[in-house]
Order: C-alpha cells, then sequence, then structure tokens
C-alpha cells in the first residue's frame, strides 16, 4: 500500500484557498477508484515546519502533496505557532527530502510558483510536480483530481501529470500548462550524475540558444515568454555585465519567433560615434538596422524629407511603412541601451519616443504589434520625465545571481561530481554570478584546475579571472568616488553605507550586493582582488 502524505497550509495573513476541498476531491477521487485498497491517505492541515519533519518521519509516505502557498524564490508557505505565514527555504526543504530519497517516490507542489522548489528538490526525488507561474484554485483543485484519479486506475506518475494537465484543459481553464514535471528513472539519475558532457562551450558571450549550459532563474523565463505576446509589450531587463542579459533576451526573441512573430535584435555598441552625435543620424541608423534586421528594403528616402521633426520621421516611419509591412507583432531586442545614456539629449529624445509608441499601443491597432526589449546595466541616471520614461513601464526583469540549486545543477552538467560543502565553497569563492561559476567550472571540468588551486590563486593574475579583475579595476581608476567607495566595502567586516548613487553604480559593474540599503563586496573574489590592488592586508 502506497501512502500519499496530503500536506496543506493556508496562512491566516495569506489569501484563502479552497485547500480542505482539493483535500476532500483527492480523496473522494481515490475511494471511487479500482485500486482503491492500494492506496492509504493522510492529511496534514495548518502545516508548520515541525510537523513537516514529524509528518515525513512517521508516515514515511511514498507521494508527498503540498498545497498552499508558493513564493518563488523565497519558498514554500507554512505556518507558524501563531497560524502566521512561515517561507520555508528553498535549500531547507531539498536538504530535508535528500533524507528521504530512498522512501519517496513523488512530490507534487501544488502552490503558486513552486517550480523552483521543484527543481531543487527532484535532485534527489525521481518525481516532483512543480507550478511555473500563479494557479488558481479551479486549476489546482482539478490538477490534483485529474492526477490521483489516473494513478488510482493504475496509471504511471507521468500518465497521472498528463492527466492532470488534460483536467485543466478540458475545462477550458488557459493554466493547462502551468505544471511541470520532473522525472526520470534510478538508472537515468545514474547516468545523469556520472556523464560527462561531449562538449564544453568555452563560457564567453551568449550562451547559445541550444547549449546545456544556459540555467534558468524561474519564474523569470515563463514571466517574459508570458508577457512578450501581449500586445505591446515591454520588457526592460538590468543586470550587471555577463549576467545572462543577451542571452535571456535570444531566448525570449526565439520564443516570439516561435509563436511566428517578426524578431529584430540590436546592439547599440555596433552605433558609430558619428550617429551618437545628432539625433537625425542616430534615428536613420536606428530605422535602417531595424529594416536590414527584418529583411526589407530600405525606404528611408520616402519618409525622411519635409520639415517635421527626426522623431515624427522615425514614428511615421514604423507607422506607416515597417509595421503595416509585416502585418504581425514585432519584437525588437534593444542590447547594451547604455551606450545612450552616455549622450544625455540624445538619450532624453530616444527613450521618449519609445515610451510614447508603448503608450501608443494601449489604443491604436497598428502599435499594438511593437513589442519592446530593453537591455541595460547601468541605472538610469539621466533626467527623464517621469511620464516621458520607458524605465518605469512594462514588466522589469533584474536578473539574480544563481542560488545554491542552480550552481549545483550546473556542476553536474559540466559532469563534476562535487559534495554540498564543494558546491558552498565555489559561492563563497565567486558567489551566484553565472560567468565566473562558469569559467571555474570550464577549467575544472578540462583539468586544468582544482577547486583548491582556483582558490588559491583566483584573485592573482595567474587566474582564470586576470582579465575580468582587471577591466573592473581600469574601470574603477577612473571615478576617484567610486574608488574610494569600493575601498569602505573590501576592508568592512560588515554592510557599508557609501551613498545610494555609488552604492548603484558598484551595483551596475556587479561588484557589491544590497543588504538594505548598505553593500558587502559580491564575493571573496573582489575583497581579496580589490585589497590586494589597494595595498590592504
Amino acid at each position: 500500500m502506497k501512502k500519499i502524505l496530503i500536506l496543506s497550509a493556508n496562512p491566516t495573513n495569506t489569501n484563502q484557498l479552497r485547500l480542505n476541498e482539493e483535500v476532500r476531491e483527492i480523496q473522494a477521487g481515490l475511494e471511487r477508484s479500482k485500486s482503491r485498497d492500494e492506496f492509504e491517505i493522510i492529511a496534514k492541515l495548518a502545516v508548520r515546519t515541525d510537523d513537516l519533519r514529524r509528518a515525513l518521519l512517521d508516515r514515511e509516505p511514498q507521494i508527498v502533496h503540498f498545497c498552499g502557498h508558493g513564493a518563488g524564490d523565497e519558498g514554500l508557505a507554512l505556518e507558524d505557532n501563531a497560524g502566521q505565514m512561515q517561507l520555508v527555504n528553498t535549500e531547507s526543504l531539498a536538504r530535508l527530502f535528500k533524507l528521504f530519497k530512498d522512501k519517496i517516490e513523488c512530490v507534487l507542489l501544488n502552490a503558486c510558483y513552486s517550480e523552483v522548489q521543484a527543481e531543487a528538490i527532484y535532485q534527489h526525488i525521481n518525481c516532483v510536480i512543480g507550478m511555473n507561474q500563479a494557479l488558481g484554485d479551479r486549476a489546482a483543485i482539478k490538477f490534483a483530481v485529474g492526477f490521483y484519479d489516473a494513478l488510482g486506475a493504475g496509471r504511471s506518475y507521468e500518465d497521472a501529470y498528463e492527466f492532470g494537465c488534460s483536467a485543466i484543459d478540458i475545462e477550458s481553464i488557459p493554466e493547462y500548462s502551468t505544471p511541470v514535471l520532473k522525472i526520470r528513472n534510478a538508472v537515468e539519475d545514474r547516468q545523469r550524475i556520472q556523464a560527462v558532457p561531449v562538449f564544453l562551450e568555452n563560457p564567453e558571450g551568449q550562451v547559445p540558444l541550444d547549449s546545456q549550459f544556459y540555467v534558468e532563474r524561474p519564474p523569470i523565463e515563463a514571466d517574459c515568454y508570458e508577457t512578450i505576446l501581449q500586445p505591446g509589450a515591454l520588457i526592460r531587463i538590468k543586470a550587471p555585465r555577463q549576467m545572462g542579459k543577451t542571452s535571456l533576451m535570444s531566448r525570449i526573441l526565439s520564443h516570439a519567433s516561435q509563436k511566428g512573430y517578426q524578431t529584430a535584435s540590436l546592439n547599440f555598441q555596433l552605433a558609430d560615434a558619428e550617429f551618437l552625435d545628432s539625433l537625425e543620424q542616430f534615428l536613420q541608423w536606428f530605422c535602417a538596422s531595424i529594416t536590414n534586421e527584418l529583411n526589407l528594403p530600405d525606404k528611408l528616402g520616402d519618409y525622411w524629407k519635409g520639415v517635421l521633426g527626426s522623431n515624427n520621421k522615425c514614428t511615421n516611419y514604423f507607422q506607416r511603412y515597417l509595421l503595416p509591412t509585416i502585418n504581425a507583432p514585432i519584437v525588437l531586442g534593444l542590447d547594451e541601451v547604455d551606450e545612450v545614456f552616455k549622450h544625455i539629449q540624445l538619450a532624453q529624445q530616444f527613450f521618449g519616443l519609445l515610451r510614447a509608441w508603448h503608450e501608443r499601443s494601449k489604443n491604436e491597432a497598428v502599435w499594438k504589434n511593437l513589442r519592446l526589449l530593453i537591455v541595460h546595466s547601468k541605472e538610469v541616471y539621466i533626467p527623464l520625465n517621469i511620464n516621458q520614461s520607458p524605465f518605469n513601464v512594462g514588466l522589469p526583469i533584474e536578473l539574480p545571481d544563481l542560488n545554491q540549486i542552480q550552481v549545483l545543477d550546473l556542476v553536474k552538467r559540466h559532469g563534476i561530481n562535487w559534495s554540498d560543502s564543494q558546491v558552498q565553497e565555489l559561492r563563497k569563492l565567486v558567489d551566484g554570478h553565472p560567468y565566473l561559476v562558469r569559467v571555474a567550472l570550464y577549467e575544472i571540468a578540462r583539468g586544468r584546475i582544482t577547486l583548491p588551486k582556483l582558490q588559491q590563486i583566483a584573485a592573482t593574475e595567474e587566474g582564470p579571472y586576470s582579465d575580468h579583475l582587471r577591466r573592473h579595476w581600469l574601470n574603477l581608476q577612473t571615478d576617484a568616488e567610486l574608488l574610494d567607495a569600493i575601498k569602505q566595502v573590501v576592508t568592512a567586516d560588515c554592510a557599508v553605507d557609501v551613498g545610494a548613487e555609488e552604492a548603484f553604480k558598484l551595483r551596475s559593474m556587479g561588484l557589491v550586493k544590497f543588504q538594505g540599503n548598505d553593500v558587502i563586496p559580491l564575493c571573496d573574489l573582489y575583497r581579496q582582488y580589490f585589497c590586494d590592488r589597494l595595498g590592504i592586508n
């Protein structure tokens, strides 16, 4: 007999869910199934952290079903002794389930944004289901009913997952693609851990679309894929250099292309200096570049004449030529727009134009087909009218560092079999910075260096980060205030206040992370390197 442990939590300070109905429907479905004698249901309500641990120990279930609230990277919501919400973080959950990897066959997390926890638990449990976005009550209940109806009919976990998704879809509920299944058998698990990639990619620049080394950071990708399909969508992606902004942009463009949209990407670092000195020339270069990306004939000569200003000519070129000619959604990926920040008057006009187009998309059919992806590293310090800025509308995406589970996943993708403590040692050295992590794993997987040797030489010219570190050092030396700020940060034993502007600039460079309003070095690598360069013991 398989034991199904149903854990529910609906803290009093959260939205009230129909959890009792979900539990009742699961019980009723299994009771009428042909295999009802093969399952025992154990329901635990208002679950606290101690209840979770004790239930797993005492009941030794084969299936664990959680219904309640999820908070993405922040964890799952259980209850404290007062019935208030207590978030349990992802790493703690994964560590707990690891202790039951020989007992538990399947974990179903029927909670919003629980794919993060599902991925973590999947490192130890062979079948885990989570949700890649928010999930309404109706969808959650229908999925559970479909899943357990199939199990009661003797179907596999994989089939039960498909029946659960079908149960949502057949009711015309749009969330049928929200549940995500992660499953393998024992043989596949051994192969996954032991496998060495056939080809190790040099970790530089954009991660190719077909790369096995791109690690998703849920729910970011799912949110972007959903948003870009909305009329007049605007997504702005901000993160320091080498954090994966362009790689994410290329995946959003690829997703849009698969949906039949036209796409064009433009890197503003490719704009010659002469185009950045004049709004007229810049907008002509912009229109010509987009036209070329869309494989259309250049018709600037037809639209760039008369007494109208440059902004109006550019708008007419899109409104009367590009958008009607394509007659389908067009997604523009605008990368490295930081280059425009350096030219204040040009930036004010250009970004005001993008905002105006976005506003027109709310009412004018032709503009609804224009979707914008704006990618930048730096904080926007240029003076922009709040009603003329594209940086306070749309979907904001700030790429986070990789967490412990994501780094562990990347370690395994490189064919490296490490303990949790070794992963923690790497994170202490370089935090979860995607580029720094990949450089370390690339060199270790090739047999060029060991983790202890990397720890010894990482902050020196002998190490694999020398070019990366030298670039940061040269940039800091051009700004006396930033140089003084980084000195304060790396010499302090705790987080320090270096002023809002300096803190945001250092974060834009990827050198620090915030703790409240104060900052600390992103990782030991930067502390060691800058202390050495500044002559600090």
